[in-house]
């Protein structure tokens, strides 16, 4: 049985968290994963500051952290934590909804607990592909600075 959580920790922005969940069942179905427990935490930007020094040693906030806990063929344990905040600061730059970031948030983070990554720019490309993807799924297209969107 594979369990999607989502908590929602902060109180500034209303959040969509049906959609969350719903993109994070499907990129686990595409991916193979029929068991396992997947948590959605969405906090504000103090929080994951907290969380981006106490992990990653970077000492500002980010958009979204995502943890592998356990994985095995077929079962993940794992964590997406995005911030709320953040989102709303690009959305409002990129000229879509905060649940539009947000819903970016989750399916990058869900990518990487499924196995795709982003530091070499073959990876970021395919990475970014992916995103398109599932975006389509709601309807969107993503809306990354010049320089983070890579054809």
């Amino acid at each position: 049985m594979l369990t999607i959580e989502c908590n929602n920790q902060q109180t500034t922005h209303l959040v969509e968290e049906s959609r969350l969940i719903q993109a994070a069942k499907r990129i686990l179905a595409d991916a193979q994963i029929t068991t396992g427990e997947i948590s959605l935490a969405i906090v504000d930007d103090p929080r994951m500051h907290e969380l981006n020094r106490q992990y990653l040693q970077h000492d500002y906030p980010t958009d979204v952290l995502s943890f592998i806990l356990e994985e095995d063929e077929g079962f993940l344990d794992g964590e997406v934590i995005v911030s709320a905040d953040y989102a709303a600061r690009e959305a409002a730059q990129f000229g879509w909804s905060t649940d539009d970031e947000l819903l970016l948030y989750v399916i990058h983070g869900l990518l990487h607990l499924v196995g795709y990554d982003d530091l070499a720019p073959a990876a970021k490309r395919e990475m970014r592909t992916q995103e398109r993807h599932y975006l389509a799924v709601f309807g969107l297209t993503p809306r990354y600075a010049a320089e983070d969107e890579i054809a």
